[in-house]
């Protein structure tokens, strides 16, 4: 399967892990193929934020339903490939998803059938709590750094207690990283809520929706109330990969263009159009985009573009230059011995980044006896050992400069 249906039933649905199985259990025929091509382009003509290129994917499929293309794939699991490889040829939508998936088919007609709010619901995995509401990592990194890791942007109905928790342990951080490397989006109220967060109780205006199948306007702002305590003064950094993706990059977006954060990484997917999954027949579904984000600053938005970082780096060396920025800005905020700390941890991340490299002979005129300390050189590494004490790995800083290995506290020049 290609990558938008694996992060679509990994991240999205997650209702199965043996869709091979029951891919070779199901064999299609041509009737349920043709019932299958007019469902899609009804879709298409209906709910698509684009009308004009769904009649063109439309258009398309059903040409090649003509021609025979499908006549011979029986295999569902091909036939989704199939079919959302014949999409992509016409529009590319990030956001158009084609899937074989029954039981989330099925998860989708209760929903129906009980009238549940699609849009609070359709997107949510109902195993989302094992992956505790995509929030994966949350913790305090040197220098008072706030760090959090998010994975998806699950619905508030079901995440708010969980985005509230991580958010009001990072309230007294002065800076904090928001890891949306692995983020494949999910729902705008998580986006406002965790927003809100970071601004004082005046709203600010995030971004606009337009909705084709109501044909109305929304607006989406930070809230005037927020459980716990707010954090409007933190130095912010997003890093983003390649996948980041839909409401991960409404998030990035509307922050970078708030000017409230600095972002880090990769340029991200680009799918700017929300929707939800409509079902298709018993066995398939689509994942169907019927809205448009728009930006209040630059009345766009990064559909088919991606969100620019201000530092374009790989996605790997994001999180490194995420902490250097962050002690450099604090650093330069608090240029008094209040500003001590981040300076200190400043010097051991550069460090990382352009690690020093000392020649032999200058770690041998290192090497000695110094009162009840010993540095001992070994091969091309230098160890510190007190009397009686373990023998400890160095780390150079600078030319001069020494930290332990295990212990960024401890210094020696």
């Amino acid at each position: 399967m290609n990558k938008l249906i694996i992060q679509s039933m990994l991240l999205l649905t997650l209702t199965s892990f043996s869709m091979s199985a029951k891919a070779q259990e199901k064999q299609l025929n041509d009737s349920e193929i043709n019932t299958i091509i007019e469902s899609v382009s009804h879709l298409l003509g209906t709910r698509y934020i684009h009308p004009k290129k769904g009649e063109k994917i439309a258009k398309h499929l059903k040409k090649n339903l003509k021609k025979g293309v499908y006549k011979n794939i029986q295999d569902p699991l091909l036939f989704a490939e199939k079919i959302q490889q014949d999409m992509g040829t016409v529009v590319k939508d990030s956001h158009l998803i084609f899937e074989f998936n029954p039981e989330f088919v099925t998860h989708l007609k209760q929903e129906k059938t009980n009238l549940i709010n699609s849009w609070s619901i359709k997107s949510q995995s109902p195993d989302m709590h094992r992956f505790n509401y995509g929030f994966e990592s949350v913790k305090i990194l040197e220098g008072n750094i706030g760090y959090l890791k998010i994975n998806n942007f699950f619905d508030t109905e079901f995440a708010a207690d969980t985005a509230t928790a991580a958010m009001n342990f990072l309230s007294h951080s002065d800076a904090i990283i928001f890891d949306l490397r692995q983020n494949s989006g999910g729902n705008w109220r998580m986006v406002q809520l965790i927003s809100s967060y970071l601004f004082d109780v005046t709203p600010v205006h995030l971004s606009g929706f337009y909705w084709r199948p109501e044909d109305k306007h929304t607006q989406n702002w930070t809230l005037p109330h927020v459980p716990g305590k707010r954090n409007p003064d933190a130095e912010v950094y997003i890093l983003t990969s390649a996948d980041t993706h839909s409401a991960a990059e409404e998030f990035t977006y509307s922050l970078k263009h708030l000017k409230r954060a600095t972002v880090i990484g990769e340029v991200t997917m680009g799918g700017a159009h929300p929707g939800e999954f409509e079902v298709v027949n018993d066995q398939f579904a689509l994942f169907i985009p019927f809205g448009k984000s728009t930006n209040p600053i630059t009345q766009t938005n990064w559909e088919g573009k991606g969100v620019i970082p201000h530092f374009e780096v790989p996605a790997s060396e994001a999180l490194s230059l995420a902490k250097v920025q962050a002690l450099q800005k604090l650093s330069d905020k608090h240029p008094g011995p209040e500003g001590d700390l981040y300076r200190w941890y400043l010097v051991s991340e550069k460090a990382k980044i352009n690690p020093v490299t000392l020649d032999l002979k200058t770690l041998e005129s290192y090497a000695g006896t110094y009162g009840p300390r010993t540095l001992l050189l070994e091969g091309d590494e230098l160890f510190y050992q007190r009397t009686g004490g373990p023998k400890l790995l160095l780390n150079a800083l600078e030319n001069d400069l020494f930290e332990l290995a295990v212990d960024n506290s401890f210094r020696m020049r």
